[in-house]
């Protein structure tokens, strides 16, 4: 790997919550998240403020050849004054802590959509709500008689 002192590296290893530290991770728990792709990393540093990011794809980590997971370079003076921050490790928890609330959120959303049952039109949803109408009220020994 090329060295690039303008530009910093960010594999999305770096944020899986099923990893632990000594094999990778370098936030917290409570800033990472469980399936981290390279789009959400992107994504995830984008809405912290950093703006000038190249991805590539399919590339592998050198401690993990087996997961072509891609990196994001990211321009060091850029994600610096957007950050804050005043080391790399500044700006991997600020991206940390950006992508774990938009996963909470997401999954917050996800639990009232599904709390708030199926929308209008929605037949599919509609149709698991359904009861039998021919034997509304009625008892199951009356349902066999009448069928007879």
């Amino acid at each position: 790997m090329a060295n690039h002192p303008d530009r910093i590296v960010v594999w999305p290893g770096y944020f899986d919550s099923k990893v632990s530290r000594r094999a990778g991770r370098r936030v917290s728990k409570n800033r990472s998240v469980a399936n981290p792709t390279l789009d959400g990393l992107a994504y995830a540093a984008r809405s912290a403020g950093i703006r000038k990011m190249k991805r590539e794809e399919n590339t592998s980590h050198p401690s993990r050849p087996h997961a072509q997971e891609g990196r994001l370079w990211i321009s060091t003076a850029d994600a610096l004054s957007a950050t804050g921050a005043e080391s790399k490790e500044g700006i991997l928890q600020a991206i940390g802590t950006a992508w774990s609330s938009q996963e909470s959120e997401t999954k917050a959303a996800e639990k009232a959509a599904k709390k708030s049952g199926p929308k209008v039109g929605d037949r599919r949803g509609q149709s698991q709500r359904k009861s039998f109408k021919a034997g509304k009220g009625r008892k199951p020994s009356e349902r066999r008689k009448r069928r007879k």
